[in-house]
């Protein structure tokens, strides 16, 4: 089964930058995405792109300061984050959706899940 480990979370300022990268443990085809859980809230969805990289998709919260991309070469998904904002404060998920063909934004369509890295922007 293939493992995902994510990195890349830390404290940053308002309006600062940063860039989680996730792992997988072997070649996927999957749709991989980033998830995040903000203290007291339930889990949302935040971004996701296909195996081709063709279809990508934005919550509208990040829509603009956030990129996806990812490097099928190294099994690896980034998520570039700019002028962060506080309520950008939570742990960050990446998952992937291993039912190959779609490219959904339905975290309950992800059936493998990292274990996550915090992110806090704070002054």
């Amino acid at each position: 089964q293939v493992q995902l480990v994510e990195s890349g979370g830390g404290l940053v300022q308002p309006g600062g930058s940063l860039r989680l990268s996730c792992v997988a443990s072997e070649p996927t085809y999957a749709t991989l995405g980033w998830f995040r859980q903000a203290p007291g809230k339930e889990r949302e969805f935040v971004a996701v792109i296909s195996w081709s990289t063709i279809l990508s998709y934005y919550a509208d919260s990040v829509k603009g300061r956030f990129a996806i991309s990812r490097d099928n070469a190294k099994s690896t998904v980034y998520l570039q984050m700019n002028s962060l904002k506080l309520e950008d404060t939570a742990v960050y998920y990446c998952a992937a959706d291993t039912k190959i063909g779609r490219t959904t934004v339905d975290l309950s369509d992800y059936n493998l899940w990292g274990q996550g890295t915090r992110v806090s922007v704070s002054s």
